[in-house]
C-alpha cells in the first residue's frame, strides 16, 4: 500500500476497503478522524497551562460471513495500513457469530451530504485565547462577593471525518469548535460556594462574550451563599436549563435501540403511546446549522434526518443503528455513533425539548412552597425501572418567588411519572449539545433535613 506521504483521507480509506475484501472480507467500513486542539488555561490573571495536540486515528470494520473483526491504529504510516486488512480479517475468522452483525445496506447510505456550515476555517492564537481565558475569569472576579477563583479557560478544536464503506459509501466533512469557562468561589472560609459557567460554538463569531459568561458565573456563585437545609416533602420541583437537559438524556437512553432490544428500558412497551404530556415535542436534529452536535450521516454513513421523538406527547421512533435495527427487526434511523475504537451504537445529534408556551415566571406564579434545581449530583436512575433519585443544589420557591439558596437535598421520583407530569417553559436556548427549557415537575419528593 505504498503511496504518498500525507495521502487524502477517502483515498486512504478506499485502499483499506479493497485490501480488506482482497485479503476475504465479505464486507468493510472504516474512519478516519484527524484534529488539532489548542487550550490555555489561566487562575487570578496568570497563565498556568497552555496544550496543543495534533492526532490522526482510524479505525477498520471487517466481516467475514456474520463475524467481525476490528482493529484501530494512530500510526498511518504506508507499513502499517497495510497489515491491518489482513489482521482484520484474522480475528473476524476466530471471532464467534453475530447473526445481527453488517454493515449498513447500500439502499440507507447517504447519497448527498447537506451543507451544514460547521467549519469556520480559523484558528485562533494563543495569545487570543490567553486574553479570553483572562477575560472570562476577570469578569467572574469582578463580580461582588466573589472571593477566589479555580480559573478561567479557552479552548480550540477542529476535526476532520471520513467514513467509507465497501457498500458504496465514501464522505467526508470536517468542523471546529470555540470554548471558553470559569469557575469561581463565593464567601469566606467554611462558608464558601463556587459555580461556574461555559459556552461553546462551532463558529468564533457565535461564541458568546467571555465578559457576559464569567459575570454570569460570578453571579451564580455569590447567589449561592448562606444555603439553607429544609425539610422533606413533596413539592413541585422546576429545573434550571442546565439540569432540565439531563432529563432528556434519561429519556434518550431509555430509547436506545440497544436497550431497547435487550429488554432493559422502562419504555420498552410504550411505542406510539404517550410518553409526555399532550403538546410536548422532542427533536432530534442532525443537520442544524452550525449546530454542536451536526453531521451530515451517521456513524455507518446511513443518510440522517430530523426526526420528532416525541410528537404531542407520543412516542413516535427509537434510536437505531443498523445492528439494533436487525435486532429489532427495524431499519436504522441514521442514529449510529462512532469512533475509531468501537462499533457503532446508537446516539442522539442536537436533541432538545421544544419550548413550551409559558414563561418561566409564570411556570412559578402558583407555587406555594417549591424546589428550583440548578445542580445535579451523583447518577442514581435505573434505566430498566424509571426510578429517579439525584443529589440537587438550587433554591426553594416560596409563594411564587425564588427565597433563598438550598443544599444537600435528594430529589426523587419515577421517570415514567416525571415525563407525564412535566411542563416547559417557552425560553429555550441552544447552548449545548441536549438542550431543554425550564420545565416544572409536579409532586417529586424532595428529601433534606
Amino acid at each position: 500500500m505504498a503511496g504518498q506521504k500525507n495521502p487524502d483521507p477517502q483515498t486512504t480509506l478506499d485502499r483499506l476497503i479493497k485490501a480488506s475484501l482482497a485479503a476475504g472480507a465479505d464486507a468493510a467500513d472504516a474512519i478516519v478522524v484527524s484534529g488539532v486542539s489548542a487550550g490555555v488555561s489561566c487562575r487570578l490573571g496568570k497563565l498556568e497551562d497552555v496544550e496543543r495536540a495534533e492526532s490522526t486515528d482510524l479505525g477498520l470494520r471487517v466481516f467475514v460471513g456474520r463475524r467481525v473483526g476490528f482493529v484501530s491504529s494512530s500510526d498511518i504510516a504506508d507499513a502499517t495500513l497495510a497489515e491491518l486488512p489482513a489482521r482484520a480479517v484474522a480475528m473476524a475468522r476466530l471471532a464467534p457469530e453475530d447473526r445481527f452483525a453488517g454493515i449498513a445496506p447500500r439502499e440507507l447510505l447517504a447519497t448527498s451530504l447537506p451543507e451544514l456550515d460547521l467549519d469556520d476555517r480559523g484558528e485562533p492564537s494563543t495569545d487570543s485565547l490567553i486574553d479570553a481565558a483572562r477575560r472570562i475569569e476577570g469578569a467572574a472576579l469582578a463580580v461582588k462577593g466573589v472571593t477566589n477563583s479555580e480559573g478561567g479557560s479557552a479552548s480550540f478544536g477542529r476535526s476532520d471525518i471520513a467514513l467509507a464503506t465497501s457498500a458504496g459509501f465514501n464522505g467526508r466533512y470536517a468542523a471546529t469548535s470555540y470554548g471558553i469557562g470559569v469557575s469561581v468561589l463565593a464567601g469566606e472560609g467554611t462558608g464558601m460556594e463556587r459555580d461556574d459557567d461555559h459556552a461553546s460554538a462551532r463558529h468564533h463569531s457565535d461564541l458568546e462574550g467571555a465578559e457576559a459568561v464569567g459575570k454570569r458565573a460570578g453571579e451564580r456563585a455569590v447567589a449561592r451563599l448562606n444555603p439553607r437545609k429544609v425539610k422533606s416533602r413533596s413539592v413541585p420541583v422546576v429545573y434550571d436549563p442546565r439540569a432540565s437537559s439531563g432529563l432528556l438524556g434519561h429519556f434518550a437512553g431509555a430509547i436506545s435501540g440497544a436497550a431497547i432490544a435487550r429488554g432493559v428500558s422502562f419504555l420498552k412497551d410504550r411505542m406510539h403511546q404517550p410518553v409526555f404530556a399532550r403538546g410536548i415535542s422532542i427533536i432530534d436534529d442532525p443537520h442544524r446549522l452550525r449546530g454542536l452536535r451536526s453531521k451530515p450521516f451517521d456513524g455507518e454513513g446511513v443518510r440522517n434526518r430530523r426526526w420528532a421523538l416525541i410528537e404531542d406527547g407520543m412516542l413516535k421512533t427509537w434510536l437505531l443503528d443498523s445492528t439494533s435495527a436487525r435486532q429489532l427487526g427495524l431499519v436504522s434511523t441514521g442514529h449510529a455513533a462512532r469512533g475509531t475504537g468501537s462499533p457503532p451504537s446508537p446516539s442522539t445529534t442536537n436533541l432538545y425539548m421544544a419550548p413550551g408556551t409559558v414563561t418561566r415566571e409564570a411556570l412559578l406564579a402558583d407555587i406555594d412552597e417549591g424546589f428550583y434545581v440548578t445542580e445535579l449530583l451523583g447518577m442514581g436512575v435505573n434505566g430498566v425501572t424509571g426510578d429517579y433519585s439525584r443529589g440537587a443544589g438550587g433554591f426553594w420557591i416560596e409563594k411564587g418567588k425564588i427565597a433563598y439558596p438550598v443544599s444537600e437535598v435528594t430529589i426523587a421520583g419515577n421517570l415514567k411519572d416525571m415525563f407525564l407530569g412535566l411542563t416547559p417553559a417557552n425560553d429555550l436556548v441552544f447552548r449545548y449539545g441536549t438542550n431543554a427549557p425550564t420545565v416544572r415537575i409536579e409532586g417529586m419528593t424532595v428529601a433534606g433535613a
